[in-house]
């Protein structure tokens, strides 16, 4: 008789060496939401909790070749992909998840932790063609958003954000999440938006910081939601409130910023509290 498994999250991105952003930050968040993580590593990065000083990618067929053994071995129940870097990166790994249309995919290629680097409209534009009529859900700040949008329009000084949202969900993804929305200074606001628009907008205390790893957490926790059967909206608000929660409990493990602790309900059982 086969043992009842946890659910299959596999997640393309960055080893991270702190753990705090990438693939080891995707598996604890997995873990905390009762998933097993799969990985496949897209790039190695060198950092610290001030940041990642650089970033080298992985050859595309190591990429392609991690992933296809993982998928031939064991049943996958949702997809979350990270740092890209590439076009051949991001090519091979839309190649591969189009074999899989039936699972869900979160979306969230940005990360202000690496080194700045010039992302070209090419790879934006790869990134918009390739990846994006196949995901679930993206994740993106407004000015992220705002990057995605010069490959079909000019800059603009007058307000894009729901334009710019219902644009994306034209080119194929079934939901956009938009992170840090204008409003209250005090406040951060998140907007999910679907086809016929604002599907829901929720605000969190602005807690202070500085974090390396927010959005990383949110994006992963969105992802094993979804493994474990929820649908996006509900997804989404789980995974604001765990997000929130692991801010909250943040921890400083070294010199510069703080990291959400994912555990920290573990950590709370320990002592004899009641986890959040």
């Amino acid at each position: 008789m086969q043992n009842q498994t946890s659910p299959l999250v596999l997640t393309f991105g960055v080893a991270d060496p702190v753990g705090a952003i990438g693939i080891q930050a995707d598996l604890a968040a997995f873990a905390a939401m009762g998933c097993h993580g799969v990985s496949v590593i897209t790039a190695l990065s060198i950092g610290d909790t001030t940041g990642s000083e650089d970033v080298q990618a992985v050859d595309p067929d190591w990429i392609a070749d991690q992933a296809r053994v993982l998928l031939e071995d064991m049943p996958v129940a949702a997809f979350k992909v990270g740092y890209l870097g590439n076009i051949e990166t991001i090519s091979v790994i839309a190649e591969i998840v189009s074999d899989y249309p039936d699972i869900p995919l979160v979306l969230d290629p940005f990360s202000t932790t690496l080194p700045e680097q010039e992302i070209d409209d090419e790879v934006l534009l790869a990134l918009r063609e390739l990846l994006v009529p196949q995901t679930t859900l993206l994740q993106v700040s407004t000015d992220e958003l705002s990057r995605l949008a010069e490959t079909w329009r000019d800059a603009s000084e007058e307000p894009m954000l729901e334009p710019d949202a219902l644009q994306m969900i034209e080119f194929g993804c079934e939901f956009v999440f938009i992170t840090g929305t204008p409003g209250d200074a005090h406040d951060v606001t998140n907007v999910l938006y679907a086809s016929e628009g604002v599907l829901r907008t929720n605000s969190w205390q602005r807690q202070p910081g500085p974090f390396i790893g927010a959005g990383n957490t949110l994006s992963a926790t969105i992802a094993a939601m979804l493994a474990n059967g929820l649908d996006v909206p509900e997804a989404v608000s789980e995974a604001e409130e765990f997000t929130n929660a692991a801010l909250t409990h943040a921890q400083r493990l070294g010199m510069g910023k703080l990291v959400p602790d994912r555990y920290f309900w573990a950590r709370e059982s320990e002592n004899g509290e009641s986890p959040e």
